[in-house]
């Protein structure tokens, strides 16, 4: 092919693109019109209806015919739906900080650019901040695949108002960072208890003989290594997110450290309102059970009763008795559903204490 048949080609397939974006931004704009026409209809002032976005991210991945992979197609139309409701309000997402964490990554797949960010230095600092009305939404860990569940996330759930409805996996990808250049210079690792456990095997092999520093998170490591003054021959490097090193400026070291390469967390939404049925939902609960021998085991009898499926089961120290325990539940289905409102009322009348955590759509990829 001759260079002047390869530029035709090119100027074709260029003019193509060209006149298919101009469709893609006159009908963006044709979206926008008619999500701002339904808030203004809206009279509970709620704009974020996760089991709608669901439904709409669901039906356009089984619509797609590629050559876009399913991830592409939910991360182009969650950011369409981000900016489409930021016409109607800029609504207002707490997570834990500082910028650069994974529950910052959670809260922009989940919401997309279009929101305001309060940046908290804590769990408790999101739940109390959702609750007081300062933030519309919080996202929050609650278990990680590796290393199970946020013990601090699920107690809070026990005390607090807030409903969850809305639940995001985001895979765990680790890098070293630091200032340094030389991975053999570096004598301390910071990060989270929980990615310097994600690293353990890679750490032994790598840097066996640097010291391993926890900290609130793993940004908060990227942050200090930052603003750390290297002296006396220490060589500092933390455990974080790519997105780490661009916002704190550090280079990257090594990839992908992590021990499992499925590591995965998930991230709850949390907000002070009920979510309706997307068709794919699950619900949470916690309970607990009379003294009395078989009392689980009759906790449990109602879910196969309903044909009810169970996904999790964790169980935290009661804070109210020693050796007293709570469970935490996740079922699939919505509350509404009848057969999940028919297990839930009959594990209700057998149980001690009963606490809906919320309904919520199943997270979407």
């Amino acid at each position: 092919m001759s260079k002047e048949q390869l530029s035709s080609l090119l100027k074709q397939h260029r003019d193509q693109i060209d006149a298919i974006d101009e469709q893609i931004l006159k009908l963006a704009n044709e979206r926008a019109s008619h999500a701002r026409h339904i808030g203004e209809l809206k009279d509970d002032g709620v704009i974020y209806r996760p089991e709608r976005e669901a439904q709409v991210l669901r039906r356009l991945s089984a619509l797609n015919p590629g050559p876009l992979p399913a991830e592409a197609v939910t991360n182009i139309f969650r950011s369409i739906m981000s900016n489409c409701r930021a016409l109607e309000k800029e609504m207002t997402v707490a997570f834990l900080g500082p910028l650069g964490t994974y529950s910052e990554e959670a809260a922009l797949k989940q919401f997309g650019e279009g929101k305001h960010a309060v940046v908290c230095g804590s769990i408790d600092e999101v739940f109390r901040t959702v609750e007081s009305g300062q933030a519309d939404y919080g996202v929050v860990p609650v278990e990680n695949s590796n290393e199970g569940a946020v013990g601090l996330t699920l107690d809070l759930l026990l005390s607090s108002p807030l409903k969850i409805c809305g639940e995001v996996t985001i895979p765990i990808h680790h890098c070293l960072l630091s200032k340094q250049t030389d991975i053999h210079q570096i004598s301390h690792v910071f990060s989270h208890s929980q990615s310097l456990a994600q690293c353990h095997e890679w750490l032994n092999k790598m840097l066996p003989k640097a010291q391993r520093e926890p900290v609130t998170s793993n940004a908060r490591a990227a942050q200090m290594i930052h603003d750390l003054i290297v002296a006396d021959g220490t060589f500092a490097a933390a455990i974080a997110s790519k997105r780490a090193a661009e916002l704190f400026s550090l280079n990257i070291l090594a990839e992908n450290i992590e021990d499992d390469p499925k590591n995965t967390t998930r991230f709850l939404v949390l907000s002070a309102h009920d979510v309706a049925p997307s068709g794919q939902d699950k619900t949470s609960f916690v309970t607990a059970t009379k003294n009395q021998p078989g009392a689980i085991l009759g906790l449990l009898e109602p879910l196969a009763k309903h044909n009810v499926s169970m996904t999790k089961l964790e169980s935290r120290p009661a804070k109210g008795g020693m050796w007293e325990y709570v469970f935490y539940v996740d079922i699939e289905g919505h509350v509404q559903d009848p057969n999940v409102a028919s297990a839930i009322d009959e594990i209700t009348s057998k149980a001690s204490y009963l606490k809906l955590l919320g309904s919520y759509p199943l997270a979407i990829i």
